[in-house]
């Protein structure tokens, strides 16, 4: 009986009987994970060479210069009617799997061809065509500067940058309780290019001339920092190339276009929000990339 009872005790008491009736925990990992964030950039272009086709011209500038335009009132970034106005990015995406991510987002930049433009045009301007600057024959590299009032190019109402982008991201430091987490991003993109374009030559100005004009490929890098599990600020570093093939200048012409294939580079700063819609164990390590 003396036995009978100390094997008992031993059975209740060991170590394996106790782990028997706890449960084993369970992290929660980013893969389920939404996440959206806006905010806003500024925009760097390498020079370029812009071919212009129409009715009468087909000409090229070779050495073009551009910049971005970002608004400098701070009340167009305030109010619900204009955030829009200023050079913006939005995405929203989807973690399909622990650290991977995929999302579509609105890279909303400007390009603002520069005035006194010291460049070299090739080509041919048929006669009569352009009677303010005078632009007309053969041209093989002649050295031409232009002037805002009478030769310009822009796509100031977007260069709009619409992508797919492929995400990793890795965590690097969080606190015990969550409350803050720091994380990098890096990332693969490519899409589109909506254009609404501004353009005047031949005494004729235009403006707000819309097009897919063309695509863009892209690399990205983030640095993340994530509070009270659900919001965070993003500071991102952009670059790639763009290609439009055919940005449509004049809205009654289709055969009047711009052509060109250029580098980028861009900076922007977002907020954003993480919501966890398939959590593990009641998501009590999230965020955990």
């Amino acid at each position: 009986m003396r036995i009978l009872i100390l094997f008992l005790a031993l059975i209740i008491f060991s170590p394996s009987f106790g782990q028997r009736k706890r449960s084993k925990t369970k992290n929660s990992y980013a893969q389920g994970t939404l996440f959206g964030y806006w905010g806003y950039n500024r925009s760097f272009y390498t020079k370029s060479t812009i071919r212009f086709v129409g009715s009468g011209y087909d000409f090229e500038l070779k050495g073009a210069v551009a910049r971005d335009n970002q608004s400098r009132e701070l009340n167009k970034y305030f109010n619900i009617n204009t955030i829009t106005v200023p050079q913006f990015n939005g995405r929203l995406g989807y973690y399909f799997k622990d650290h991977w991510a995929i999302s579509f987002g609105y890279d909303h930049m400007k390009y603002i061809f520069a005035d006194n433009n010291r460049v070299n045009i090739y080509g041919n301007i048929s006669p009569g065509i352009d009677t303010v600057t005078n632009l007309s024959g053969n041209y093989d590299g002649q050295e031409f500067i232009t002037d805002r009032n009478t030769f310009h190019y822009e796509n100031s109402n977007g260069l709009n940058y619409l992508r797919l982008e492929l995400t990793r991201t890795d965590q690097w430091y969080a606190t015990r309780s969550k409350w803050f987490a720091f994380s990098t991003n890096i990332g693969l993109g490519a899409g589109g290019l909506l254009s609404f374009n501004d353009f005047t030559f031949a005494g004729r100005k235009d403006q707000v001339t819309i097009s897919m004009s063309g695509y863009g490929a892209s690399a990205h890098l983030g640095a993340r920092f994530e509070f009270f599990k659900h919001v965070f600020l993003q500071a991102n570093l952009s670059g790639g190339m763009m290609h439009q093939v055919r940005v449509k200048t004049r809205p009654n012409d289709p055969s009047a276009y711009a052509r060109q294939f250029y580098g980028y580079g861009e900076m922007d700063i977002v907020l954003g929000f993480l919501l966890y819609i398939r959590p593990t164990n009641n998501c009590n390590s999230c965020p955990h990339w």
